[in-house]
């Protein structure tokens, strides 16, 4: 059993409570450890919490650090921690009471090395190659004479004005500068928000929509260019409408932007080669051409001249082809002249003819006869009413019956025949009108008159220039002769020939 003197000794130890010991700690290893680097795997990595912060752990092959990011700090991280990582972690050594653990709040992480870089590359490169985004089917052919180039770049180094003094030497360009940072923090939001902000440019807006992009940046290290292998840049590359070439650093250099962009090239005066062609080369280009053109089209003219040549020699004269058909026109004219005035004689006699009846059965000689008909009729009944006037009384009413009675027949007679002769005359009157020229002129003919109304009856009888007035159907129209032509080629009767045996024809 313990004596009396050492419990009394044991109780002068002061008495501290947990929190004052665990503040006490707190302070101690944060004034021994205020500021460290340390180097491990990132371990246990799962992304930023729900409240923003991060929470994993560096380890190495015999220990392990908890590790926090706060929410603040992992915003502004231009390299973020990943699982498996190996990461160089800049903070300060803390305690966390709840727990009784030590962790280290983290400022600041970089890749621990180069080959650190490289297997974040690889992983990344192998990424984007399954999900498609390096694809050759997806890129698109640059113009080959673009209105407008865009660059993204920085406003202040060489690249710019490699680029300006390039496309001004080959082919002057409008050319629109997005400017960027190139390196560092935010550099590669800055990029990706370039790309999308050129393709969100409407066409005919007042900044001119380029028509191929170059994201451009002179050489530099691995981390140097380590903004365009970013996931931002990357995924804004593959989404632009717009053709992109990419010109990063020299040409044994390569990110992941070359790889999905539409065109690599090796430097970026090279970029502004590959978007701009040469003038001259452009303009003898085109000479050459328009030379080569003008050659084949007087080999053209020249084989078309020959065969034209060899073709009229081929068909036989003009005058021996047109003499027979021109002879039988002429006989045909002279027969068709002839039967014309037969039909012309015999039309006007039966129009003659026709004239005459019509006159004796006029309206106006009709209505006379009939006249002096009802006159006769008018006489006879007055007579035979002063002979009946002399009857006696008893037989005056069944005379006046009688009388009626003959009025009433009187009337309709007269109706009957006033409607008989109006048919006739109605025939004779369109008999008159079927022999009438103008009912000729309804059927296709015309009638020629000169200046002062006389009928004009042969084109002899027409002076070239000399004005005439031709008559149709459904009206008048003025004309002057401009000369005399042959008779038109009179229409075959049927099973007659129209050419001699042996000879062709044209018609």
């Amino acid at each position: 059993m313990p004596t009396p003197k050492a419990e009394k000794a044991a109780t002068n130890a002061p008495e501290v409570s947990v929190s004052d010991l665990s503040g006490a700690l707190k302070r101690t290893i944060e004034d021994q450890f205020g500021f460290v680097r340390v180097r491990g795997e990132v371990s246990g990595w799962r992304g930023p919490h729900s409240s923003g912060h991060c929470y994993f752990s560096l380890k190495d092959a015999t220990a392990r650090i908890d590790a926090v990011i706060w929410k603040g700090v992992y915003g502004r991280m231009r390299f973020k921690p990943q699982e498996g990582l190996e990461v160089v972690a800049t903070g300060k050594i803390t305690t966390f009471p709840g727990k009784s653990a030590y962790q280290i709040i983290v400022e600041s992480v970089e890749p621990a090395g180069v080959g650190a870089l490289m297997a974040l590359l690889e992983e990344r490169r192998g990424k984007f190659a399954a999900e498609g985004l390096f694809d050759p089917a997806r890129k698109q052919l640059i113009p080959y004479l673009p209105e407008v180039v865009g660059v993204v770049t920085s406003p202040t180094g060489a690249v710019i004005r490699d680029i300006l003094h390039r496309v001004a030497d080959r082919f002057p360009r409008r050319v629109i500068v997005w400017p960027v940072r190139v390196q560092g923090e935010g550099s590669a939001d800055e990029v990706a928000r370039a790309i999308i902000g050129f393709n969100a440019l409407p066409e005919g807006g007042e900044i001119p929509r380029p028509s191929v992009l170059i994201v451009a940046r002179g050489g530099g290290s691995i981390e140097d260019l380590w903004g365009f292998n970013e996931e931002a840049v990357v995924r804004a590359a593959a989404d632009s409408n717009i053709p992109l070439v990419s010109a990063i650093g020299h040409e044994t250099d390569w990110t992941l932007l070359d790889h999905v962009a539409d065109l690599r090239a090796p430097t970026p005066t090279g970029a502004a080669e590959m978007c701009v062609p040469v003038r001259a080369d452009l303009m003898a280009s085109v000479a050459d051409l328009e030379r080569r053109q003008s050659g084949a089209l007087r080999r053209l003219q020249d084989r078309r001249r020959s065969d034209l040549r060899a073709a009229a020699r081929a068909l036989p004269a003009g005058e021996a082809m047109l003499a027979l058909p021109r002879q039988r026109l002429d006989r045909a004219g002279e027969r068709l002249l002839s039967r014309v005035n037969a039909a012309r004689s015999e039309r006007r006699l039966r129009l003659g003819r026709a004239s005459q009846t019509l006159e004796k059965h006029s309206p106006r000689a009709e209505y006379a006869r009939l006249r002096e008909k009802l006159a006769n009729l008018g006489q006879r009944l007055r007579a035979g009413l002063a002979g009946r006037a002399r009857l006696a009384a008893r037989d005056l009413e069944s005379h006046r019956r009688r009388l009626a009675e003959l009025r009433q027949r009187l009337r309709p007679a007269i109706d009957r025949s006033n409607q008989r002769r109006a048919e006739r005359l109605d025939a004779v009157f369109k008999l008159a009108t079927s022999y009438s020229h103008k009912h000729i002129l309804a059927r296709g003919f015309a009638l020629v008159r000169d200046a002062d109304g006389a009928p004009l009856r042969t084109a002899a009888a027409v002076a070239p220039g000399a004005r005439i007035e031709i008559q149709f159907a459904d009206g008048e129209i003025g004309a002057t002769a401009d000369g005399t032509r042959g008779p038109p080629p009179a229409k075959a009767k049927p099973g007659k020939k129209t050419a001699e045996p042996g000879q062709g024809s044209l018609f």
